[in-house]
């Protein structure tokens, strides 16, 4: 006969082990969710894999070289006024 402390012990491994597998069901889903979102363009008119600037770069390098410009422009704007850096 079973003592009834093996049986809770393996009662609770069964549990942990479903738990960890629909929690790792879970994170696989949402994984497939986001790859899902960055292979959908940004609007239902823009055309598959448009690039955002000329280069042909995506979304993140865009913003890179937006601010790239803008610190470029305050660089000009401060040697304009006579202002050094």
């Amino acid at each position: 006969m079973m003592d009834p402390i093996t049986t809770i012990a393996a009662a609770c491994i069964v549990g942990i082990t479903v738990v960890a597998a629909a929690l790792l069901r879970g994170w696989q889903g949402w994984l497939q969710l986001k790859r899902e979102e960055l292979d959908r363009p940004l609007s239902a008119s823009a055309k598959l894999n448009a690039p955002e600037i000329e280069g042909g770069a995506g979304v993140g390098a865009a913003r890179i070289e937006v601010a790239d410009l803008k610190e470029r422009i305050k660089k000009l704007e401060a040697i304009a006024s006579g202002v050094e850096l």
